[in-house]
């Protein structure tokens, strides 16, 4: 008996995880931790150039067990140590909660300061449902939640800081495997010690520099309302809005400054005027921008005409980088009336790209947006701009590109259900939430 037990091997119970410390092996947690998920990157490189499928629960439960983890290793470890010849490939397979874009939208939510319910000043109570807010056993949370919640908690990592809350959550979804495939701005002119030139520089960065360029802005100048801490800064005399003039002349040397791929959605609130204690004193202020920029001599690039004709309509394109990528803007235009027609964004996919459509030589059209009074689906009308076959040149074109010199074989559109069908008419189909092509 003592020959045969002193032959068999020494078997050792490894831990389950939980139980932490210096495991079996010798290492230390950390250790471990590192071994572990650099097994769990070769296992699924292994399975991927084989072929196979990757069972990713299976493949971490196991590298759990035999290091004798505490706490399984994070996603977004497990995507920093992906080598980059295996991220196209495994990158969906890594990506955390893929429905958080499914819909093309990732949603980044950013916390105000914790401030007192607006309801004390009226009724003397908050709402008797209502947890959180300064006055509650969560002071450090924004009225309504007790700062716990994932949102919350980023935001008092943040301090609150509206800028770290929102670049920190950007960057966090890239490496959890999302995507943002489209932007659009808010800016807000006219804020408490500012000044009229620290405004407009702000606007030059946001058009000028790669970190920005944001597809889309919205212009929302500071209205002081009743009810809010603007409100009584106001009424003592420490805050004073741009005058009416000033700001007219303000939003139109923003406006002379849009590039061409940038379109301006609103240049102010959509708040009734009779609300408005003070700021913008007109419901019409784009209209009286566009004005002053006709007697300044100025240009407005993103002017929406919606009733002129176009007489020499012709082709242009825009080449430039953003967000890290490299983006063309194509566009139909009268070049001697400076009028835009319709519109087109192309990005050539990079290596980062996590949705499994866009994966491998793939091109993307962001935007297809062709201008002028709407027509019914299958109307036309020859005094109009829409369904003369501007977007179907523009789609041509793009498809030209991404073939020629992105080098792709397919291209996906971001589309909603009501264009689905605008697109299967030019051959494509339905893949996720895109519309895709295999080009020749």
């Amino acid at each position: 008996m003592t020959a045969v037990a002193a032959a068999m091997p020494e078997t050792r119970k490894l831990p389950r995880p939980g139980r932490g410390g210096v495991i079996s092996h010798g290492l230390s947690e950390e250790e471990a931790r590192v071994k572990a998920i650099a097994e769990i990157v070769s296992t699924m490189v292994d399975l991927s150039r084989k072929g196979q499928d990757v069972d990713l629960n299976a493949v971490k439960s196991a590298a759990c067990r035999k290091y004798g983890l505490s706490k399984a290793p994070k996603l977004v470890e497990m995507i920093a140590a992906l080598p980059e010849s295996e991220k196209e490939a495994l990158l969906p397979k890594l990506r955390a909660k893929p429905v958080r874009t499914a819909s093309g939208i990732a949603v980044v939510a950013v916390m105000s300061k914790p401030h007192r319910c607006p309801h004390i000043a009226t009724t003397g109570n908050i709402c008797v449902y209502c947890p959180g807010g300064p006055d509650s056993d969560f002071e450090y949370s924004t009225q309504s939640y007790t700062g716990y919640e994932p949102t919350s908690m980023r935001a008092i990592r943040a301090r609150y800081n509206p800028y770290v809350q929102a670049r920190s959550r950007i960057d966090q979804l890239k490496r959890l495997g999302h995507s943002v495939d489209k932007v659009v701005a808010h800016m807000m002119p006219d804020l408490p010690n500012v000044g009229v030139e620290r405004d407009l520089e702000s606007f030059k960065e946001f058009f000028e520099s790669p970190r920005f360029r944001a597809d889309g802005l919205k212009i929302y100048p500071t209205l002081v309302i009743r009810g809010t801490g603007l409100y009584e800064l106001w009424k003592t005399g420490r805050y004073r809005n741009y005058p009416p003039e000033q700001l007219v002349d303000i939003v139109a040397r923003i406006l002379a400054m849009v590039p061409p791929w940038t379109r301006v959605y609103r240049v102010q609130r959509d708040i009734p005027m009779p609300l408005v204690t003070s700021g913008v004193e007109k419901g019409n202020l784009r209209e009286l921008a566009l004005a002053r920029m006709d007697d300044l001599g100025l240009k407005c690039r993103d002017d929406i005409h919606h009733k002129i004709k176009p007489e020499e309509v012709q082709l242009v394109r825009r080449d430039y980088t953003a967000n890290e990528g490299w983006e063309t803007f194509l566009s139909y235009e009268d070049t001697r009336q400076d009028i835009l027609v319709g519109l087109l964004r192309l990005r050539k996919c990079g290596r980062n790209v996590t949705c499994p459509e866009l994966v491998g030589k793939c091109s993307i059209v962001r935007e297809l947006h062709v201008y002028g009074t709407a027509v019914p689906v299958h109307g036309r009308e020859a005094d109009k701009l829409q369904h003369q076959g501007y977007g179907t040149l523009l789609m041509e074109e793009a498809e030209r590109i991404a073939v020629r010199e992105h080098r792709s074989t397919k291209i996906a559109v971001i589309s909603g259900v009501g264009t689905r069908h605008y697109y299967r008419k030019l051959g494509y189909e339905l893949e996720g939430p895109y519309m895709v092509k295999c080009l020749a």
